[in-house]
């Protein structure tokens, strides 16, 4: 094993996690034909591939059959579980996971895994004897989040939208409905079995539920004291005793199977830990890892001490904690971490080096500063040199969502703890700026003043929460602050400034798992120098969000969910003309007296003056991560960027 090159103490987390930087999470490029920004113009809607918009290899979890860690992927296409073998120090073989977009899920029964994936949500076995996967049941809940086995053999899931716990028989081949343990709630997030019950971690309201194997009767463990949390987001089992991380407060709950009312709590110390997102029970201690700092800790169930073991990886997420021949394994992005608690060490192994499978992913987020474009994904964003066509990986523990370009700094909003980075053009590194708090979870649009020289980002709640955000970070003085409401039970989703207001697109989804309150999308105005909102108006009827607002000479425009877009009179507070233009809401842009915009299949031009669409690409059937299409223009306004299946593309526009 190879130490972590700049492994960070446990001191480093107290003392020092503010202003940490991640490291690349992997150090690679690869090149792609250069673009024809040399050539002459090209007519417009001429589509030029760039390549892979983002090539990734994050993981979602492992399990342990032997000497052998298999770990399955997230976002790529297809998914696969990559055998990584200890005594070779080496992955040796992958399984294809044919549906899906991800997994999240997996256990082991005897030498065969189990492994569920999400959207659709299969459940597949993995026969490490003979290498043969078979899906074996499927589901209609969307997400598969977790799976434990019993220790007569069957397996339980844990799904979301419904929350809900079903059972699948190997014996058998059959799968059994035990309900929704907490009615009402989107989430069950983490699950273990027993002989006689099944518990059920749920969210978006934490609740604990055990559920009697053969009655299905069910009984609330959660005591009643900790009914406030979020989740019980992850979980392990010993024979007497359940371990429990909480959200979000990053608490550890540890209570007896047989006596729950009895209970110890622990609260991760790092500073600004929200998440306790893994958790394992081995030989008298609890281990447990945290976020967003990424710490690693050792709790001793005896004496009651906490103990902070380091941070393999700053902010990385630990997706699974397993235990192998006296050694602690963390599954984390691309990588895994090993702690033997005999010596104290804390090596770090990445999969990738060690022949794990990369392939494009399904990306978040596209943006171009002129010489180069940003597309976003899990782990980081690939950035794409224009003129020679390089690619590198800027590493981020986090997700980019949005981003924009400001006097030479690229900001991005990463999810989650909606935190914002800047990134100067050629450093390895991205710096952290602020994280929004206030229960603040993803970052949707990014915007800059120039009168008042803000950078603007709204925000979505974490899950269950209410009330989205406005986040204003001002470059010159290093200022953060951050304003909640904003428009009231609202998501601000899309934002666009000039002259020192800030005029707002909202969502009426709040955080995820949290059923709306309102019914129609809002328009809003926000005064940066004052700090306070001007007005608000709902100006189409039925529409549940404004995913992008984009100003023209005279108008704003925006476009909704429903792919319709309005042009909005800002001095009569009305909605002049709407029109019909693609499948979707996506990404909106005005350049001179026409505007682009995308539904993730086609790219439309719209004539502001006549206010009449037409597709100039068709047939790109982008794959976005979580299907919502994005787009970005060209500070040239003669080209977009967009994804074609997976691969970047820059399409020519004339810009009028």
């Amino acid at each position: 094993m190879i130490p972590r090159r700049r492994f960070l103490l446990a001191a480093a987390a107290t003392t020092a996690a503010a202003t940490l930087t991640a490291q690349p999470a992997q150090a690679r490029a690869r090149t792609h034909q250069r673009p024809h920004q040399t050539a002459p113009p090209q007519p417009e809607g001429t589509v030029t591939g760039l390549g892979p918009a983002s090539v990734a290899s994050p993981l979602g979890n492992g399990e342990f059959v032997g000497g052998v860690l298999y770990a399955g992927s997230r976002g790529l296409s297809p998914n696969v579980v990559g055998a990584y073998d200890l005594a070779q120090d080496s992955v040796t073989a992958h399984f294809d996971i044919p549906t899906g977009v991800g997994i999240w899920a997996m256990c082991r029964t005897g030498t065969d895994v189990y492994i569920g994936t999400h959207a659709r949500s299969d459940l597949f076995r993995l026969d490490t004897t003979t290498n043969q996967v078979t899906k074996v049941a499927e589901y209609p809940d969307r997400y598969i989040w977790t799976m434990a086995s019993s220790p007569d053999g069957k397996v339980y899931l844990g799904t979301s939208e419904p929350g809900r716990v079903w059972e699948y028989d190997p014996a058998t081949g059959t799968s059994r409905d035990l309900g929704e343990p907490a009615p009402g709630e989107a989430y069950v997030r983490s699950i273990q079995a027993d002989e006689t019950h099944v518990y059920a971690g749920v969210g978006a309201n934490a609740h604990l539920i055990a559920i009697d194997r053969v009655t299905g009767e069910k009984r609330e463990l959660l005591p009643a004291s900790l009914a406030d949390r979020d989740w019980v987001a992850s979980m392990s089992m010993s024979d007497t005793h359940l371990a429990c991380g909480l959200n979000s407060q990053a608490e550890l709950l540890m209570l007896e199977k047989a006596a729950p009312h009895g209970h110890r709590l622990v609260k991760a110390t790092a500073p600004g830990e929200k998440y306790i997102v893994s958790v394992l029970i081995h030989d008298g201690h609890v281990y447990f890892a945290g976020r967003p700092s990424g710490t690693f800790y050792r709790y001793d169930l005896a004496s009651g001490e906490l103990e902070v073991l380091g941070v393999p990886y700053f902010e990385a997420a630990t997706h699974r904690l397993l235990a192998h021949e006296g050694r602690i394994y963390g599954v984390q992005d691309s990588a895994v971490f090993v702690h033997d608690p005999a010596t104290g060490s804390l090596d770090y192994l990445n999969l990738v080096q060690r022949g794990f499978k990369t392939a494009p992913e399904e990306p978040m987020s596209v943006h171009s500063d002129g010489r180069r474009v940003y597309v976003g994904g899990k782990g980081g964003a690939d950035v794409h040199d224009l003129a020679t066509g390089e690619v590198t990986r800027l590493g981020i523990a986090g997700e980019p969502k949005t981003l924009l370009t400001v006097g030479g700094t690229t900001y991005l909003g990463v999810y989650t703890q909606a935190a914002l980075y800047a990134h100067r053009a050629g450093s390895a590194e991205a710096d952290l700026v602020a994280r929004t708090g206030n229960q603040q979870d993803r970052p949707r649009d990014l915007a800059h003043d120039d009168r008042t020289g803000l950078i603007v980002m709204p925000t979505q709640p974490e899950p269950g929460h209410m009330n989205g955000a406005l986040s204003l970070y001002s470059p010159r003085t290093g200022e953060y602050a951050t304003y909640r409401p904003v428009v009231e039970r609202q998501t601000v989703y899309s934002v666009a400034a000039r002259r020192g207001v800030a005029y707002l697109g909202t969502h009426t989804q709040e955080g995820l798992g949290l059923p709306p309150v309102t019914t129609t999308a809002r328009l809003a105005a926000f005064d940066l120098v004052g700090r306070r909102l001007l007005w608000q108006v709902e100006p189409m009827p039925g529409v549940r969000q404004i995913s992008s607002l984009s100003f023209g000479r005279t108008f704003l425009y925006g476009l909704a969910n429903t792919g319709e877009v309005f042009e909005f009179d800002l001095r009569r507070r009305k909605v002049t003309r709407t029109l019909a233009v693609g499948s979707k809401g996506g990404e909106l842009f005005v350049t001179g007296r026409v505007a682009y915009c995308t539904d993730g299949d086609r790219i439309y031009k719209i004539d502001l003056t006549a206010f009449a669409a037409e597709p100039i690409v068709s047939g790109l059937a982008g794959q976005w991560f979580g299907g919502e299409p994005k787009l970005a223009l060209d500070p040239s306004g003669r080209a977009l960027y967009a994804v074609r299946g997976r691969d970047l593309v820059r399409v020519a526009i004339d810009g009028r």
